[in-house]
């Protein structure tokens, strides 16, 4: 596999590769996460043109994953509630991670990559995403408290210090 910074031109297919992500989010109890059309077409357009997004490219070439990666402050970690973070160095942020579900592996080698670029990284997750949560525990994340995105709903906040 290989990452490289996604282009507009790739959209259709980093949008069914969330489709088929989502479609497992629901078979495995995940119903709240990634609904009312997020992450929409156009949030992944201006990702893709600030160079914060990334696909992952089987070796063949495909499109077999895609995710958001960018060295920054991000407002939705200003706060943590119910913990703290493992430190206020600069970090990584991590989101939006989804595979089209054919090969394993995927999001651990996401993960693999951010910490090459950045070794400090926070990511969040819901509640009901226990596919994720137990990625992120299994790669040693920590899970550090609790955050809340813009729409006001709560997520579970790691963070990962090499």
């Amino acid at each position: 596999m290989t990452i490289k910074k996604a282009k507009k031109e790739e959209i259709d297919v980093i949008m069914e590769v969330f489709d088929a992500a989502k479609r497992f989010m629901r078979q495995t109890g995940n119903n709240k996460q990634w609904v009312d059309g997020y992450p929409s077409k156009e949030f992944i357009l201006n990702h893709i043109r600030n160079e914060n997004f990334y696909t992952v490219l089987s070796d063949n070439e495909q499109i077999i994953g895609v995710f958001y990666f960018n060295v920054e402050h991000d407002k939705t970690y200003t706060k943590i509630y119910e913990g703290e973070w493992l430190n206020d160095q600069p970090y990584g942020v991590v989101h939006c991670i989804a595979s089209n579900g054919k090969r394993k592996g995927i999001a651990a080698f996401c993960l693999e990559w951010c910490l090459n670029q950045c070794k400090n990284l926070r990511i969040d997750t819901h509640r009901d995403n226990i596919v994720m949560l137990n990625l992120l525990k299994n790669n040693g994340f920590q899970q550090c408290g609790i955050v809340f995105i813009a729409d006001g709903t709560e997520r579970i906040a790691f963070q990962k210090c090499l």
